[in-house]
């Protein structure tokens, strides 16, 4: 059977010679794997562009009863971006959110008002000139609340991180948690505000992003390192 359906690159691997298989959240099954034949082949060539992460297409593909891998039969870009895959630091930003979302957003299944706010999101950072420095944190704040475990209040994040982080036993929990409280306020604006956060510089939006990172760590089992953070050392810089 085929369906037509949106979709939202999060990731591929190589797969023979010169096809993929690529990860991706569709608007009507959720995430679904599928091979993609002869997209790495020297021609016609650009072809594997398409399956960059957070490429938005469109997609006719077979379904199967049982799961698993399935292939396409069609598919194209819905919605090119104009800045995503041509400026460094938003590239990186895609990297590092289609790496989150690669490990967070697992249901097989539709989800409408999911979907709509990765689509949305997505589209407005590509085509925001300025004011992009903050927009990592408000996206993993805002996606926290699809996946179950938003929080309302900055104290919520950093008290769990407080502890929940294992410390030696040498130290105690107290200067961890005092600590941390200082950025209570830095995450009340961006949950109540975050078009006007007012996030001093990059030495602390990085802190920030450390400590949200942690926040989500504690919440998907498997989060493990994010690998591709390094890369965001240039968007966060002061």
């Amino acid at each position: 059977m085929l369906i037509k359906t949106r979709g939202i690159v999060l990731s591929y691997i190589k797969y023979r010679e010169t096809s993929i298989i690529a990860r991706v959240y569709t608007e009507r099954l959720g995430v679904q794997s599928y091979v993609v034949n002869g997209v790495r082949k020297a021609k016609p060539p650009g072809r594997i562009a398409l399956f960059q992460p957070l490429t938005q297409l469109e997609l006719v593909a077979y379904t199967s009863r049982t799961g698993g891998l399935t292939r396409l039969s069609e598919f194209r870009c819905a919605e090119p971006y104009a800045h995503i895959p041509y400026d460094v630091q938003k590239s990186s930003v895609a990297l590092v959110l289609s790496e989150i979302l690669s490990h967070t957003v697992k249901e097989e299944e539709e989800n409408e008002p999911l979907f709509a706010f990765l689509h949305d999101s997505l589209l407005a950072f590509d085509q925001q000139e300025s004011g992009t420095e903050n927009f990592t944190l408000t996206f993993l704040l805002e996606l926290a609340r699809y996946l179950g475990f938003g929080a309302e209040r900055g104290e919520e994040i950093t008290t769990q991180v407080a502890f929940g982080t294992t410390l030696p036993t040498s130290q105690s929990s107290g200067p961890a948690v005092l600590r941390l409280q200082e950025f209570d306020h830095y995450f009340d604006e961006l949950l109540r505000d975050p078009a006007h956060a007012a996030i001093p510089n990059g030495r602390v939006r990085r802190e920030l992003l450390a400590v949200l990172i942690r926040y989500y760590q504690l919440h998907v089992e498997h989060l493990g390192e994010v690998r591709s953070l390094a890369i965001l050392s240039e968007v966060l810089a002061e």
